[in-house]
C-alpha cells in the first residue's frame, strides 16, 4: 500500500483545515474557500497558471447562467401565476397542500437553484397557511426539503451535479478510463424516486414529523401591528420656534427617546420619508411620529410640540401606498453579522426600521446597534416604492404582499423562448453546457427581459466564489495522488461489502461531508475518492460519480442548507425539529437513492 508522500500530507493538512473553517464558520465560507485557494497556490499543489481556471470552469459559468435563467422567469411573472394558481386550486387539507406545494417547488427546483425555488415560494407557503389555519411551521419545511430534493431531477438542478461531468473527465484522464459524460436527464428517474418518496413521508407522516409553532410571521399590515404590537398610528406635530428639538439630529432623538420613531418630515412642502440618522430638525418642520400612544403623548408635551391635522402625510395613512412589512435576512449574506447602523436602511431603501423578530422575540431597544443573524425578520415601515429597492438586493427576502412593480408580463414570450432554447441545446445538440445556457441568458438580456444590472443581481457571487475557489483543491487531491491513497484505504474496509455496500459507504461519507462543510465542497472532494473506488472494486466510475453528486442533497439533519437555514426564522424552527423530521428525512434518502441508483443507472 502506498505510502504518504509530504504533497499528500500537505493535502490532507489543508483539507483538514478547510473542514474546521467551514465548521466553525471563523469566517465566511466563501472567504474560506478563497484562503484555502491561495494555500493551495502557495504551497505549489497546484501551478499558478492553472490556480484560477475554476472561475472559467463549465460548472461555474454553467451556474451563472441558471441563476439568470430562473431571475427571467421569476421577472415577467411566469412564477407568480404558478403561485397564484396553487391558491386557487390548494383546498384545506394539509395532506393535500403539503403535497401541492412541495411538488410546484420541487419541480421548479429541477431547472433553477432551490434556494431560489424556496424564496419565491416563502409568501405562497403563508398565503395558505393564514387562509387554512394550518400552521406555517408545518408547511414550510416541506416546501424546503421539496425544494432541496427537486435539486436531483436535472444535471442542470443543483450546483453538484452541474460540476459532476468536468469531475468525471478530470477523474477519468488521471485514471486512464473512458467515462461517458451524462446527459440533462440521466438522474431525472433517481430523482423523481427520491422527490415522490420525500413528499409522500410527510403527506402521510407528517402529523408525527412536523411541529405544530405558532405562525412567526403574518401576511398583511394590519395582521403584522397585531402580531408584533405595533401600534403604526402616525401623529403629525408641528415644531415650534421654543421646541428642543430645533437644531438635533434624527439619530439624537430617537436614541434618547426609546420607542418613538420618525417616519417622516415635511418641510417647505417636501415631504422626506424615513429621514436620515444624520437629518437635523428646523423649526417649523412637521413630524410624522410612531410608537405608543403614551410615550408619543409624553414626547409632544416634553417637547414642546404642537398637533396637526397636517395632509402632507395621506399617502403614510393609505395602505396602498405605504404600510408595515416583514423583511428576512438570507442566510449566507452579507449583511449577515453586521450591525443595523452598518445597512444605512433610511439613507440607502427609504425604510424604517421599527423591530427585528428573531427566534419567537420582538427585539426594539436600541436597534441600530444590533448585530443582525440569518433568518431575522425585520419589521419595517415602508412606501411601497422604496420596498421595491429593497427587494432587488440579493440580502433580502420579502414576505409580505404589497403593490410591487409590475411584471414584465409583454416579455413572457421572450423568456420562455430563452428557457426554451437553452433547454433544447443542452437535450438535442452536443454543445458544451455552460455554452447551451449561456444562449438562453443572452437572449433574456438582449430582448429585454432582465436589465444587466438585475441580471448580475440575480447571481449569487458567494456560490461563485466558492466553487470556484474550491476546484483547485480538488485537483490537488486528485494530482497528489490523495484520492487514491484514501481510496486504498476505503476498498480496504469495505473490501468484503457487496457493491451496494460500498456504495452506501460513499453516500453516508458524502451526507457527513455536506452537513459539515457544503454540498459544492463535498463533491469536489470526494467524486474523485469514488471513482478511484469504484475502479478499484470493478464498478462503474460515473455511476459512484453519480451517487456522490446525489448524495450532497442528503442535507436535512441540520438547518447547515441555505434553504433550511433560509425558512428557520420565518418558520419558528429549532434544531430539534430539524434533528426530528431531518433523521426520517435522511434514512429515506439514502435507501431510495441507493436502491433507484442500481435500478435506473
Amino acid at each position: 500500500m502506498e505510502a504518504l508522500t509530504p504533497d499528500m500530507i500537505t493535502v490532507l493538512v489543508i483539507l483538514a483545515s478547510a473542514i474546521y473553517l467551514f465548521v466553525s464558520e471563523i469566517v465566511r465560507i466563501d472567504v474560506a474557500a478563497i484562503i484555502i485557494m491561495v494555500a493551495v497556490g502557495l504551497t505549489g499543489l497546484v501551478d499558478a497558471g492553472q490556480l484560477f481556471n475554476g472561475f472559467a470552469s463549465n460548472a461555474v459559468i454553467s451556474i451563472i447562467a441558471v441563476m439568470i435563467l430562473g431571475a427571467a422567469l421569476d421577472r415577467v411573472g411566469i412564477m407568480r401565476r404558478v403561485a397564484a394558481f396553487l391558491l386557487r386550486i390548494g383546498g384545506r387539507t394539509e395532506g393535500r397542500i403539503i403535497s401541492l406545494i412541495s411538488g410546484s417547488v420541487a419541480t421548479i427546483s429541477a431547472f433553477m437553484q432551490n434556494i431560489g425555488a424556496a424564496a419565491l415560494f416563502l409568501p405562497v407557503s403563508e398565503r395558505l397557511a393564514e387562509r387554512t389555519g394550518i400552521s406555517i411551521s408545518r408547511i414550510l419545511m416541506p416546501m424546503g426539503f421539496a425544494a432541496i430534493l427537486g435539486g436531483t431531477i436535472t444535471l442542470v438542478a443543483s450546483g453538484p451535479l452541474i460540476l459532476l461531468n468536468d469531475l468525471l473527465a478530470a477523474s477519468a484522464q488521471n485514471l486512464g478510463v473512458d467515462i461517458e459524460p451524462l446527459g440533462l436527464f440521466t438522474p431525472t428517474p433517481i430523482g423523481l424516486a427520491l422527490t415522490v418518496a420525500g413528499i409522500a413521508m410527510f403527506a402521510l407522516a407528517g402529523k408525527w414529523l412536523l411541529p405544530s409553532l405558532k405562525p412567526s410571521i403574518g401576511a398583511q399590515a394590519p395582521d403584522l401591528a397585531a402580531t408584533y404590537g405595533i401600534d403604526q398610528t402616525i401623529h403629525a406635530f408641528i415644531v415650534p420656534e421654543q421646541s428642543p428639538l430645533a437644531g438635533r439630529s434624527v439619530q439624537a432623538i430617537e436614541a434618547q427617546r426609546k420607542g418613538i420613531v420618525l417616519l417622516a418630515i415635511e418641510r417647505d412642502n417636501a415631504l422626506t420619508p424615513a429621514p436620515t440618522a444624520e437629518h437635523c430638525i428646523a423649526a417649523g418642520d412637521v413630524l410624522a411620529v410612531v410608537g405608543p400612544t403614551e410615550h408619543v403623548e409624553h414626547f409632544a408635551q416634553t417637547e414642546l410640540l404642537e398637533p396637526t391635522e397636517n395632509t402632507a402625510f395621506a399617502a403614510l395613512h393609505d395602505d396602498q401606498h405605504a404600510g408595515l412589512a416583514e423583511v428576512l435576512v438570507r442566510p449566507g449574506s452579507d449583511i449577515v453579522g453586521k450591525r443595523v447602523i452598518e445597512l444605512k436602511l433610511r439613507a440607502a431603501f427609504g425604510v424604517t426600521l421599527l423591530g427585528i423578530h428573531r427566534r419567537g422575540t420582538l427585539l426594539t431597544d436600541d436597534l441600530r446597534q444590533t448585530i443582525l443573524e440569518a433568518g431575522d425578520v425585520l419589521v419595517l415601515f415602508s412606501p411601497w416604492e422604496r420596498l421595491q429597492t429593497l427587494a432587488r438586493e440579493a440580502a433580502f427576502v420579502i414576505l409580505t404582499d404589497y403593490p410591487a412593480e409590475p411584471p414584465r408580463t409583454h416579455k413572457t414570450p421572450w423568456a420562455l423562448l430563452a428557457f426554451g432554447v437553452a433547454l433544447s441545446l443542452v437535450i438535442f445538440s452536443s454543445m458544451q453546457l455552460s455554452l447551451a445556457l449561456m444562449v438562453g441568458a443572452v437572449i433574456a438580456l438582449i430582448s429585454g427581459v432582465l436589465t444587466a444590472d438585475e441580471a448580475y443581481r440575480a447571481v449569487s457571487w458567494k456560490t461563485v466564489f466558492l466553487l470556484a475557489a474550491l476546484i483547485p483543491l480538488g485537483q490537488a487531491v486528485e494530482d497528489t495522488g490523495t484520492a487514491a491513497w484514501i481510496a486504498e484505504r476505503v476498498i480496504g474496509l469495505t473490501s468484503s461489502f457487496p457493491i451496494w455496500g460500498v456504495q452506501l459507504t460513499i453516500a453516508l461519507l458524502t451526507t457527513a461531508f455536506t452537513l459539515t462543510i457544503s454540498n459544492v465542497g463535498a463533491t469536489v472532494l470526494l467524486v474523485p475518492l469514488a471513482a478511484n473506488v469504484a475502479v478499484g472494486v470493478g464498478a462503474d466510475p460515473a455511476q459512484f460519480g453519480l451517487i456522490v453528486a446525489l448524495a450532497a442533497s442528503n442535507a436535512f439533519l441540520l438547518p447547515t442548507h441555505q434553504v433550511n437555514a433560509l425558512l428557520m426564522g420565518p418558520g419558528g424552527y429549532s434544531v430539534r425539529d430539524f434533528l426530528k423530521a431531518g433523521t426520517a428525512m435522511t434514512i429515506l434518502f439514502t435507501v431510495v437513492l441507493i436502491i433507484s441508483v442500481n435500478v435506473f443507472a
